[in-house]
């Protein structure tokens, strides 16, 4: 039983984003400005609450016998985990940089691998928080519970959903098929039940390092956050749609951090 609500706890990101980029077969248009801005803020707003609830919290408080030194776990995977996505933000082109510099007659193909490239980045480190929470649940090294873990899922399912739109949709408005964008948008999100089963082998092999891996994950998602959504809904006129929306899924996720957990 444990198995299978770990196993499902892993998919239900993943199906957020397949939903989302389904989008693609009920809408005929390409998303508006405003409603991606929007989308953004909320996706923005919810990693940030799960990444100090869901994250950096339990991992503090795994160390609370260390009394004034407890948060030095957390500080130091926090580091690691912004130093991992520096890593690949030099690897891996992020989404607004890839769309402004996509020029020439191959510029629709340079265009739709960046941004499932993109996505894809911003994928790897929910889910390895996913893993690493129901990890911590599991192993009981962290104080997690199974509520908990479910939030973090339910939350991070709720922001993958406009990022399988924002996929989808632009893909099919450049020309793609509707079957063809909307797998594009499911294959940004595969690599977040992959990259969480690692973790929760991984963090059940090495206990002790729970705090570590738990902030390590806020400081990647974190990272994105400020990398590369909060300067996308914050882009042109009214920015305040954006903060909004960053507004709403921060107050969403605290809440359902709290009463589920």
């Amino acid at each position: 039983m444990e198995q299978m609500t770990v196993l499902w706890g892993l998919l239900i990101p993943f199906l957020g984003t397949a939903a989302g980029a389904g989008c693609v077969f009920f809408l005929q248009k390409d998303l508006k400005l405003s409603v991606q801005r929007a989308l953004t803020g909320f996706a923005a707003g919810v990693m940030v609450a799960a990444s100090i609830w869901s994250l950096i919290v339990p991992a503090i408080e795994q160390n609370a016998a260390m009394g004034r030194w407890a948060f030095l776990p957390a500080f130091a995977g926090f580091w690691l985990g912004i130093g991992f996505l520096l890593l690949l933000d030099h690897a891996i082109p992020h989404l607004h940089r890839s769309i402004d510099q996509a020029e020439g007659p191959k510029s629709h193909l340079s265009r739709t691998i960046m941004m499932v490239l993109a996505v894809t980045l911003h994928n790897i480190p929910e889910g390895m928080a996913v893993g690493v929470v129901y990890a911590g649940r599991i192993t009981g090294s962290a104080n997690i519970t199974a509520g908990g873990a479910l939030a973090l899922a339910l939350g991070i399912a709720i922001q993958n959903f406009p990022e399988g739109a924002i996929i989808s949709m632009p893909l099919y408005a450049e020309g793609k098929s509707k079957p063809k964008s909307f797998w594009l948008g499911v294959l940004s999100g595969a690599v977040e039940p992959l990259f969480g089963g690692l973790t929760v082998i991984v963090a059940g092999l090495v206990v002790p390092a729970m705090p570590y891996l738990l902030s390590f994950a806020a400081g990647a998602m974190l990272y994105v956050v400020v990398e590369e959504l909060i300067p996308e809904m914050s882009a042109g006129e009214h920015s305040n749609v954006g903060v909004l929306s960053f507004a709403v899924g921060f107050s969403l996720m605290m809440a359902l951090d709290v009463a589920l957990g």
